[in-house]
């Protein structure tokens, strides 16, 4: 089974960190593939926009997007960790 970074920067600090659950492991899995899905759908809704910029030579229009893009990537990110901080946080039955 892969490791989340979460959990080699764990052990990488001499921690194991939380001892997680099926459940929550499951639950983290479930998000990290819902947060992928949206990332994976703002990409295709911007790469159209991107390459009609491109096309069109206009750089400004280009930057924008592109800083639009890794703005909303980063919101999703936020919006997963914390997601997954909420999990984790969970007591273990």
């Amino acid at each position: 089974m892969l490791k989340s970074s979460y959990e080699l920067a764990m052990e990488r600090l001499g921690d194991a960190g939380p001892r997680l659950s099926e459940e929550q492991k499951a639950a983290l899995a479930e998000i990290d593939a819902k947060y992928l899905a949206q990332v994976a759908e703002k990409e295709i809704l911007f790469a159209e926009r991107l390459h009609a910029a491109r096309l069109a030579g206009d750089a400004g229009v280009v930057e924008a997007l592109t800083s639009e893009l890794a703005e909303e990537r980063l919101r999703i990110e936020h919006a997963r960790n914390r997601e997954k901080d909420r999990c984790r946080a969970k007591e273990i039955p």
